[in-house]
């Protein structure tokens, strides 16, 4: 690149930009991918090389300057030019149909409504001057709230510059995704932090954390859904306003309808109530508004909330029951976790007898006993947690539950770190987390092992086959069938996934070796960058937080563990069995080597309970494989997969009458 003209790399970085910032569009916004993501990758280093090269040339909507370095040293203060007002709420059918009433009572106009889903989140104001973004701030107190420019710079699925040249602000919510929640608290749990009630809270702690790198690293995403000042003077309803919004490539909630009565809007309502849980993000009701703008002035404000919408609150999916026991379990890091077993309790549609309690603190700070009435309910709809006691029906002998000092596997002592909120076991050689590091190196994200189960795993620690990972592959036939219920096919076929794992890419390895704070694309990334293990092992805390997208706490821990004697004696393990130990460099569709797949270039939906795969492993899997896998239906979708109660995704597939598989279907194709 240093060979290029300044006129040569001006008219590349012209070409790279728009070309970047369009697939960044279809990805985040659209959740249509239109390239591969290592084709985006190629593009996106090219033009990261260009900007090293020629800094002077560097534009503020390149999407490498999403993110800076420099940390906020706090909020400033951002006055709204117009208020950011409240919603009045309705908790039941007879509250809608008298807002209905005051509506038609203050206009002569034709009432259509416009409807929205609640989106549970942070309500924020963004700011464009000749289409460029120049603000971000939150509602605050809906007069006054706080410039978070560089946390919103960092949210991929917000434009830097807009399709038109228009000064315009667009108002919405930033939201966390349920997977993306459900990540980082595990993440945390790992970690021995503190964890976030719900969505809403993780997505306004990282928007309100004063590092936009943190805010990057969480995958957080918006819906735009409404602009207080409107150039083009033909917009003259909510829901053209919206089409005006899309159009500028700004991301808007694609469920929105119109309706011309009331009833039409309570089927509405009901439908999202019931099929909620289906949805990639969390609601919380439903937002009426009144389509035309004129009837909206003249309908008109109270102090604090427009007379011409309402917001519907869904009930809370809570429910009660009898708390039984705790039970403790041991992770892959040593954090020790508690389970409520429960009496069992219809939640969401289905039958829970197990809730998270999260860590010892919260335990403590929710008084939570043997034999007391909890509130149930599912975090991110998705995993059940136990919210409070109801202490009114608190037996009067209750006593407060004692927590335990001893680890219930190896019953060394556990600690309680003065900076963590969880109880952890260090002995290295606690049989759980072996059992769960070994668990964690065979699944499908890591070596991808098949036929190797936790209680294959349990078996072969018990029996003293293994004493870690690299034992794996000492293993012999005659061994594994000493084990319970391990025939002789079973055997072979276990030991020929063994075999080919050996030949997995460095970053599977990587991965798979559990190390605190690396996740799958921070290995990735570092396979990448250093090919080998030899390098890996010497490189510093700088040369390994100099990858763009890894800071220095993944840095440190990567660093610090290839420092171990444990580490160094295991990879000599990995080198004498043959395993892989470099970075194999092959797009996605060589490694499936399959050229004929019904899946290639395929646009996939997920949907509904899987019995056999988690999620992410089949969206993983299927990637490999050429597809792109899409979190909504739409007419470019190709095939939808539909687990047990496979909800409104479905019924849209239905009705645009794209091919739907069952999970079986999908089994028999893979086989």
């Amino acid at each position: 690149m240093m060979n290029l003209s300044v006129h040569k790399a001006q008219e590349l970085m012209e070409e790279l930009i728009p070309q970047l910032n369009h697939h960044s569009y279809q990805y985040y916004v659209l959740d249509e991918p239109s390239i591969a993501d290592s084709e985006y990758d190629k593009l996106y280093q090219k033009l990261l090389e260009i900007e090293e090269a020629f800094p002077e040339l560097i534009r503020d909507d390149s999407p490498t300057q999403r993110v800076g370095d420099q940390l906020a040293e706090g909020f400033q203060k951002v006055r709204h030019d117009s208020p950011m007002l409240s919603l009045g709420n309705a908790f039941n059918i007879e509250d809608l149909k008298d807002f209905d009433r005051r509506v038609r009572q203050n206009t002569n106009d034709t009432i259509e409504y416009e409807v929205e889903l609640k989106i549970d989140g942070l309500a924020v104001s963004l700011k464009y001057e000749d289409g460029k973004f120049v603000q971000g701030a939150t509602r605050g107190n809906g007069t006054i709230g706080e410039d978070i420019t560089s946390n919103i710079r960092a949210i991929k699925s917000i434009p830097l510059t807009l399709r038109k040249p228009v000064n315009l602000e667009v108002r919405g919510e930033v939201y966390m995704p349920k997977n993306s929640f459900i990540e980082l608290n595990t993440r945390r749990e790992e970690e021995g932090k503190a964890l976030f009630a719900n969505p809403r809270n993780a997505a306004a702690g990282t928007l309100r954390n004063l590092d936009p790198k943190v805010t990057a690293s969480r995958n957080l995403n918006v819906f735009l859904y409404s602009a207080p000042s409107i150039p083009d003077e033909s917009i003259d309803t909510q829901s053209k306003a919206l089409a005006y919004i899309k159009g500028l490539g700004l991301r808007t909630n694609p469920t929105s309808q119109v309706f011309k009565s009331m009833t039409d809007v309570v089927s509405f309502i009901k439908e999202y109530q019931e099929n909620r849980t289906d949805l990639p993000y969390e609601i919380d009701g439903v937002v009426i508004k009144v389509n035309n703008f004129d009837a909206q002035e003249a309908i008109g404000y109270t102090v604090k909330a427009p007379k011409w919408a309402i917001a519907y609150k869904f009930p809370a999916e809570e429910s009660f029951t009898i708390l039984r026991d705790i039970e403790w379990t041991v992770g892959r890091t040593g954090v020790v976790t508690p389970t409520a077993i429960m009496d069992p309790v219809q939640l969401a549609g289905t039958t829970v007898q197990r809730a998270s309690l999260h860590n010892v603190d919260l335990i403590e700070e929710k008084d939570v006993r043997i034999n007391d009435t909890v509130a149930v309910r599912k975090a991110g709809d998705i995993i059940p947690e136990v919210v409070r006691v109801d202490f009114d029906e608190r037996q009067e002998d209750s006593k407060p539950y004692p927590i335990p000092r001893d680890c219930p596997v190896c019953q060394s002592e556990l600690v309680h770190l003065e900076d963590e909120v969880a109880l952890r076991c260090i002995n290295p050689q606690c049989p759980a987390q072996l059992v769960e590091k070994a668990s964690h190196f065979v699944s499908r994200n890591a070596m991808n092992i098949d036929g190797l189960g936790p209680k294959v795993i349990e078996q072969l620690f018990k029996n003293e086959l293994i004493k870690d990972t690299a034992d794996l592959y000492m293993l012999q036939k005659d061994d594994l069938l000493e084990l319970d219920r391990m025939g002789e096919k079973s055997a072979t076929n276990l030991l020929e996934a063994v075999e080919s794992s050996k030949s997995n890419s460095l970053e599977r390895l990587i991965f798979g070796l559990g190390i605190r704070h690396v996740g799958s694309k921070a290995a990735r990334l570092i396979a990448e960058e250093f090919k080998t293990i030899e390098a890996i092992t010497e490189a510093t805390i700088e040369d390994v937080s100099s990858i763009d997208g890894i800071g220095e706490i993944i840095a440190s821990s990567l660093v610090e563990y290839f420092k171990l004697e444990e580490t160094t004696e295991l990879l000599e393990k990995f080198k004498n069995a043959g395993v892989n130990l470099t970075y194999i460099d092959q797009d996605r569709a060589e490694k499936a080597n399959i050229s004929t797949n019904v899946f290639k270039d395929k646009t996939v939906v997920l949907t509904g309970k899987l019995e056999h795969y988690k999620r992410a492993e089949l969206k993983e899997l299927l990637t490999d494989l050429g597809a792109n896998v899409t979190g909504s239906v739409s007419k470019n979708t190709d095939l939808v997969i539909a687990g047990e109660d496979a909800g409104s995704k479905k019924t849209k597939a239905e009705s645009l009458e794209i091919p739907i598989w069952t999970e079986n279907q999908l089994l028999e194709e893979l086989s």
